[in-house]
Parts: structure tokens; sequence; C-alpha cells
């Protein structure tokens, strides 16, 4: 058990690790996204290139990478389908190719969300672009979206699920702490949707 642990531990988090936006920009538009708007590696920084294409496609890819690891898990070993979800997350957040810095998580979080119940992933989308709609602001949708899924997770009765949910929103509150600063002295930049 032991070693299926550690597996699955360290291909999630391989897989989650993957900075997707980082290359589609270099490759495509040879630019660093760690260089440019936010310094961010993700979908929204990815947007803020000027590249629409680039933002979805590493929309789509940063939340395979966290879904695709939890779907294989699934198969082989279903008690750590929670592990696989948190390591993919990490990789994510703290990339060993990166130093460690790497993304805010979102859409490797909603894609590890779809994986495992795609109804809180709708709950989640449709949350999100309700929020963006009204606010304008990206970061609180995403950290409001979160924490609605922590609070519905409560209706499953699942203790390991609402376990992975809140260590998933306390990781989101984590990454989004200088967008909390900036949304409190109301600096926080706005979204074109």
């Amino acid at each position: 058990m032991t070693f299926e642990i550690f597996l699955v531990f360290v291909l999630s988090y391989i897989s989650g690790s993957i900075p997707f936006g980082l290359i589609l920009a270099k490759i495509f538009l040879n630019k660093d996204l760690r260089k440019i708007g936010s310094k961010n590696i993700g979908a929204t920084n990815a947007l803020r290139s000027g590249n629409k294409i680039i933002a979805i496609l590493t929309l789509i890819l940063d939340a395979a990478k966290g879904g695709l690891p939890i779907l294989i898990v699934n198969y082989y070993f279903p008690n750590l389908i929670y592990l696989s979800g948190l390591a993919a997350f990490l990789g994510h957040i703290f990339p060993v190719w990166l130093k460690f810095v790497g993304g805010k998580g979102v859409a490797t979080y909603l894609g590890i969300l779809l994986a495992l119940s795609f109804k809180f992933g709708l709950i989640f989308c449709v949350s999100w672009i309700i929020i963006a709609y009204i606010t304008k602001y990206s970061s609180l949708s995403s950290i409001i979206s979160t924490f609605l899924i922590f609070l519905f997770s409560f209706l499953e009765n699942n203790f390991e699920l609402n376990s992975y949910f809140f260590i998933s929103f306390v990781l989101i509150l984590y990454t989004h702490k200088q967008n909390i600063i900036k949304l409190k002295n109301r600096t926080e930049d706005k979204i074109k949707l």
C-alpha cells in the first residue's frame, strides 16, 4: 500500500506540475508569462498576454492535468483519489521545475472537481461566471466559488470529500493572498468578459 501511495502522489504531482501556460506562451508568442501582468503561469494571466486562444488552451490543459490523474487513479486505486487530487493541485501551485513557484490553481482545481463530481464542477462554473459577471474580479469569483463547493460538499456526508474541499479552499486562499490585499485596497485588476 505504501508503494501505491507513493506512486499515486508522485505521478499526480508531476502531471499537475506541467506549466502549460508558460510552455504555450513561450512556443507560440515567444513571451514569458512570469514577466507579464500578474507574473502568474495560469490561464487568467495568459489572457493578459493578449491571446485568447492561448488562454483557453491553458485553461483546458491545466484542467486536464488535474482531472486526468483522478480518472486514472479512480480506475486502479479508487481509495486514493483525494490524494491524487491534492498532489496534482500541489504540483500546479508548487512545481519543482519552476523552483516551487507556480499558478494559483483554479483551472487545475476545476479539472479535479469535474473528475470527482460533475455536479460540483457545474456548480463551481455557474457560480464563478455569475460572480465574475457581477464583480469583474476573477480572483473573487475563484475564492467565493471554491468556498461554495466546500459548503455544498457537506450535503454528501463524506469526511474525505469535505476534508479535500476544505484543504483546497485554504490553498486557493493562500494562492490569492495578494489578490485579497488588492481587493481590500480596491486596486485589483478587473477582467473583461
